[in-house]
């Protein structure tokens, strides 16, 4: 979006409650509704939807960084068990 652009209250919700409940980055809500990366800090920051946003944020990236360290876990099996047989 533009610079100087209104974000309706509705549309603000959604993308927090997107970022907040289902675990979408900033960037991709940033992407997918085109609206930048920093009005959509700004709106965490701020409370507009949940006060307990840098929580959620936190706890998101987290679930990520676990997800990550899972997969590479994985991987690092699947390679142990390649090289004893």
């Amino acid at each position: 979006m533009a610079k100087g652009i209104i974000v309706d209250l509705k549309i603000k919700s959604e993308i927090i409650t997107k970022i907040r409940d289902e675990g979408m980055t900033v960037t991709e809500a940033s992407t997918k509704y085109g609206v930048g990366r920093t009005a959509i800090y700004t709106w965490l920051r701020d409370g507009v939807v949940n006060t307990s946003t840098s929580l959620i944020l936190e706890n998101n990236r987290l679930k990520k960084e676990n997800e990550q360290l899972y997969n590479l876990l994985g991987r690092a099996t699947v390679e142990m068990k390649r090289l004893k047989k």
